[in-house]
């Protein structure tokens, strides 16, 4: 499952939008990871501009953009609401249990790429994207290029459990799901899991 999924989703029970999402580990590899961290740092405008991520462009004296993310071009103020919203889905995200330099860039999403996108748009003029065009590279690699091997997806409101199983979310009505599977698959786990998410009256079963 990519990341970018989990801005959809919502519990095919009750409709409760947003879940939370726990990451347990990832199919992509850490060398991209740690690529993507080191292009950021560096602000390698001219790499990034050559990976033809963010399409830009004017009319007059507007600013359109489109990306893997806001896949329809939109003018640059409405983009960027759009990208902040997919940016706040991250406060749902759980990657305790993955590697350091994964939480490292998860971080750098909710903390310096928010900001530096928030303080950019409160600019009077938007004509110089160049100075978020590193944070917008990088969300774009996060959310669309990584896939999530395993995982869970918890509804709040009615406490359901969804795993993520070989990169697919199974989200099947109560009938329709695997008792013993899942139950395994909770107890495999349950090492990557705390205590607090364990021992609730997790839905539709529990360990």
């Amino acid at each position: 499952m990519k990341p970018w999924l989990f801005d959809i989703l919502a519990c095919p029970i009750d409709k409760n939008f947003p879940l939370k999402l726990y990451i347990l580990s990832f199919e992509t590899s850490l060398k991209f990871f740690h690529d993507i961290f080191d292009t950021y740092k560096k602000k390698d405008l001219e790499f990034i501009k050559n990976e033809n991520i963010i399409d830009i462009s004017k009319q007059d004296k507007d600013i359109f953009i489109r990306d893997n993310i806001v896949i329809e071009k939109k003018h640059i103020r409405d983009y960027i609401e759009l990208i902040i919203a997919s940016i706040d889905e991250i406060k749902n995200i759980n990657v305790e249990a993955v590697d350091e330099i994964i939480r490292k860039c998860f971080n750098l999403i909710d903390k310096n790429i928010k900001s530096n996108i928030t303080k950019f748009v409160k600019l009077k003029e938007l004509d110089d994207i160049n100075k978020i065009l590193p944070d917008l590279y990088f969300l774009n690699k996060i959310k669309i290029e990584t896939e999530i091997l395993s995982g869970i997806l918890f509804c709040k409101e009615c406490n359901r459990w969804y795993p993520i199983i070989d990169t697919i979310p199974q989200m099947l009505p109560d009938e329709y799901r695997n008792e013993k599977e899942e139950v395994e698959f909770l107890k495999s786990n349950k090492h990557l899991l705390n205590d607090k998410f364990i021992k609730q009256d997790l839905k539709p079963f529990n360990i």
